[in-house]
């Protein structure tokens, strides 16, 4: 009975410190959700010209058929960091030299006689659940940039098919702004719609600049010197590589892969700074007081420094007393 009810206690205190965030982040998820697999946000209907060489690249196909398929990418952008994380705080947590560090920063909560709230649990959580806040985030900044401006991927005019025989068409520089002049599939011809920024640019960045900053500031052996310059460039440039595919394969311009660069970017630095403080914990080390400003106060408060010359003189003078004795 004594155990059911520290259980009970449990999940109550967890209830009480985390539902504000439970609330937050499931709010995040259901927009997310909305903006992916809903049409309740409609695109907003871009014009074009006919003849523009810019929009005339081949389909490339679906995005299933790219190099990189949204579901290996959206997999490894979550998982990757989530594994990265769980291990080197369990690694930490059980070296001795970083133990220390770790329990200082954080604070235990006792629940009751035999439950609580390690240090290394809570870190887990906050990490992990941080990323993933800002993994959606993301995902809804870039499907509300998409929806809003409505930019035209490399390759609209060739799913498009407009009638260019029409009057529509039939000036070079005629600007056209009719919506339904696009005669090929139309599921097609909406998804040509959202390119700007690029999604699978910002997320991967997001995921690599997180994972950057995580590892440079929290990972510290000795061992780790030409470690972790590689684990960061390598996840940078994968992420870089990522964003240059989507520009290969006409799905997406520089443009758009150069803000959602700056997006992801601009989440995971926000977080890794302002919301988890560098990875720190929540009780940062103290700091050493500052010393005393003597500006602008008397030579008579100042403190007395006797000088080496004036002991010196002392030890004399109590000398030769001693021998006048």
């Amino acid at each position: 009975m004594q155990k059911l009810l520290n259980i009970i206690l449990l999940f109550n205190i967890f209830l009480n410190c985390f539902h504000t965030k439970l609330v937050i982040m499931a709010g995040t998820v259901l927009l997310a959700y909305y903006f992916e697999c809903t049409d309740t946000f409609g695109v907003h209907i871009q014009g074009f010209f006919c003849n523009d060489a810019d929009l005339m690249k081949p389909y490339p196909g679906v995005e299933e058929e790219s190099f990189v398929p949204p579901l290996i990418l959206y997999c490894v952008v979550a998982a990757a960091p989530t594994a990265i994380i769980f291990t080197g705080e369990i690694s930490m947590y059980f070296i001795k030299s970083t133990r220390d560090t770790l329990i200082a920063q954080e604070k235990t909560i006792v629940t009751g006689e035999c439950c609580y709230l390690n240090p290394l649990i809570r870190r887990i959580i906050r990490f992990i659940g941080v990323f993933a806040f800002g993994l959606f985030a993301t995902d809804i900044f870039v499907n509300a940039g998409q929806v809003v401006t409505g930019n035209l991927t490399p390759y609209f005019l060739t799913v498009c098919k407009p009638n260019y025989t029409g009057t529509d068409c039939r000036f070079n520089h005629q600007f056209i702004t009719n919506g339904n002049i696009c005669t090929g599939d139309q599921m097609v011809v909406e998804r040509a719609r959202r390119s700007f920024p690029s999604k699978d640019a910002a997320l991967s960045v997001y995921s690599a600049v997180y994972v950057t900053m995580y590892v440079t500031s929290t990972i510290k052996t000795k061992s780790s010197r030409l470690a972790k310059p590689v684990l960061c460039l390598g996840t940078l440039c994968t992420a870089f590589l990522t964003g240059l595919n989507r520009v290969s394969e006409y799905r997406n311009h520089c443009s758009d892969v150069i803000a959602g660069f700056l997006l992801g970017c601009s989440v995971a630095l926000f977080l890794g700074i302002c919301v988890v403080h560098n990875f720190k914990g929540v009780h940062a080390t103290p700091r050493k007081q500052k010393t005393e400003d003597y500006r602008g106060l008397p030579l008579m408060t100042f403190p007395r420094v006797e000088s080496p010359l004036e002991t010196l003189s002392a030890q004399n003078h109590s000398a030769s007393m001693t021998e006048v004795t």
